[in-house]
C-alpha cells in the first residue's frame, strides 16, 4: 500500500448555454473538464461541460457492447464515459469482483460465504453462521488479517487519480453484511427474538467496515467514500423504519463518520424503497444517494430532488425496468432529457446512472440515445474505443 498526495484543482470558469429549450452547461473558452473536475463540479453545484456519468452494465450487456466496440470488457466503462473509478474492498468484492466463467462454479470468500454463479451473477449458496448458535455466532472472526490484501483492489483504480474521480467501496456495512454471514431469515429472526445478538453483530460488522474505510482513507487519495447497506425491497424497507433507526442507524453513522473525518463526501447505496429513512441518512452525513430506483414506492427521483436536492446529490434514476429496455429511442431521449433537466435545476447535484444495471434486453439504439442526451455522442464513444484499441490512455 502507499500514500498519494491530494491534487490541487485548477479553477475553471464556466458558463451556461440554453439549447433546444433547456439549460445546457458548458465550460467557458471551450475548455473540457476531466472526469475528476466534472464530478466535483456536480457535487458542488457548479456548471459542468456535460453531466457526469457512472453507468453499470449487466454482464451480458457489457459483453455485447464490448464486442461491438472491439474492446476488452474491462475497458467498457472508460469508453462509455464513466467519470468515476472505484473498487470494492469489503464483501461486495467477493460478490462482484470474482468472476466465474461457467454456471455452477463457486468460491468461498474470506468471510466464509460461498458464492456460486447462477445465471450471470454470483449468488450466496452457503452462509457460515446459518446453523450457528449464539455462542458460535459471537466467536465469529471478521477477516481483519486480509485487510492489506483487500486494500490492493484499489491499486489499479488509484493509478488514474489525477484525472478520474476516485472512490473506495466499503459496502456492505452493517445489516447486509450480517445477513450475508447469517442468512437473511436468521438475521431477521435474531432482530425479533435475540436483539442483543443482532445489535452486537451489527456493531461488529460496522467495526470491520470502519477498519477498511480508515485504511483506504489513510492509504489513498480518495474523492469520496462509498458505503452501502441494502435494507429495502421494491415496496418497503425489509425491517421497520423504527427498527432500522434503533439497530442499524447508529452503526452506519460510525461508518459515515470516517469519510467525514477525512473531509470526503459520503456516498450511500441502497436499492429499493428507502424513502422513509432518507432524512435519517442525511442527518448522519450522507452526501450522495444511489441508485434512486425510480420504479420503487416513494422513489420518484424528481420528487426526491424537490424535497432533498438542497442537501444531497443524487446518482441514478434512469428507468431500467420500463423505459430504457422497452421504450423507443425517442422515449429514452425524452425521458433522459427530462431527468437531467429536472435533477440539475439547482445547477448540479446529479450524476447520471441507471437505477440498476443496464439489462440485456435493452437495444443498442436505446443505450446510445440515452448517452446522446447526456452529451456523449456515438462518434465520441467510437473515438474512445479506437483509442483503447490503439493503446492510447489508461
Amino acid at each position: 500500500m502507499f500514500e498519494l498526495r491530494r491534487m490541487e484543482h485548477d479553477t475553471i470558469s464556466v458558463g451556461a448555454l440554453v439549447t433546444a429549450g433547456r439549460l445546457r452547461l458548458w465550460s467557458s473558452g471551450d475548455v473540457d473538464m476531466n472526469p475528476k473536475e466534472r464530478v466535483h463540479a456536480a457535487l458542488e453545484r457548479r456548471p459542468v461541460d456535460r453531466i457526469p456519468i457512472f453507468m453499470w452494465f449487466h454482464p451480458s450487456t457489457a459483453e455485447h457492447l464490448a464486442a461491438r466496440l472491439e474492446i476488452p470488457v474491462s475497458r467498457l466503462g472508460d469508453v462509455m464515459g464513466n467519470d468515476i473509478r472505484q473498487a470494492w474492498v469489503n464483501n461486495n468484492y467477493a460478490m462482484e469482483g470474482i468472476v466465474h466463467e461457467r454456471e455452477g462454479e463457486s468460491h468461498v470468500d474470506f468471510w466464509g460465504v460461498r458464492w456460486t454463479r447462477i445465471g450471470q451473477f454470483n449468488q450466496i449458496t452457503h452462509s457460515p453462521l446459518a446453523y450457528a448458535g449464539e455462542d458460535q455466532v459471537l466467536l465469529y472472526h471478521f477477516p481483519t488479517e486480509h485487510i492489506v490484501e483487500l486494500m490492493h483492489q484499489m491499486d489499479p483504480v488509484v493509478a488514474a487519480w489525477r484525472d478520474y474521480f476516485i472512490g473506495c467501496d466499503v459496502s456492505p456495512c452493517v445489516f447486509e453484511l450480517y445477513w450475508r454471514l447469517r442468512g437473511l431469515a436468521n438475521a431477521l429472526e435474531d432482530i425479533g427474538l435475540n436483539p442483543y445478538l443482532a445489535r452486537e453483530m451489527f456493531r461488529r460488522s460496522a467495526n470491520f467496515s470502519i477498519q477498511l474505510a480508515e485504511a483506504a482513507c489513510d492509504c489513498y487519495s480518495l474523492d469520496w467514500l462509498w458505503t452501502g447497506d441494502d435494507v429495502a425491497s421494491q415496496n418497503s424497507l425489509i425491517i421497520s423504519p423504527d427498527c432500522w433507526r434503533e439497530m442499524v442507524k447508529p452503526h452506519l453513522a460510525r461508518v459515515f463518520a470516517v469519510g467525514r473525518a477525512h473531509r470526503l463526501p459520503v456516498a450511500y447505496h441502497c436499492c429499493g424503497a428507502l424513502r422513509p429513512i432518507i432524512p435519517d441518512l442525511i442527518e448522519i452525513g450522507m452526501d450522495v444517494l444511489n441508485p434512486v430506483q425510480c420504479n420503487c414506492d416513494g422513489m420518484d427521483p424528481i420528487e426526491l430532488k424537490k424535497e432533498f436536492g438542497r442537501q444531497i446529490t443524487f446518482m441514478g434514476g434512469v428507468d431500467t425496468q420500463r423505459v430504457l429496455p422497452y421504450g423507443t429511442p425517442e422515449d429514452v431521449r425524452r425521458a433522459t432529457a427530462h431527468l437531467i433537466e429536472q435533477m440539475t435545476g439547482d445547477g448540479g447535484g446529479f450524476i447520471l446512472a441507471a437505477s440498476h444495471t443496464i439489462p440485456p434486453e435493452t437495444s443498442d439504439d436505446n443505450i446510445f440515445a440515452m448517452y446522446a442526451e447526456a452529451g456523449l455522442s456515438m462518434e465520441e464513444i467510437r473515438d474512445r474505443a479506437a483509442d483503447v484499441r490503439a493503446g492510447v490512455g489508461g
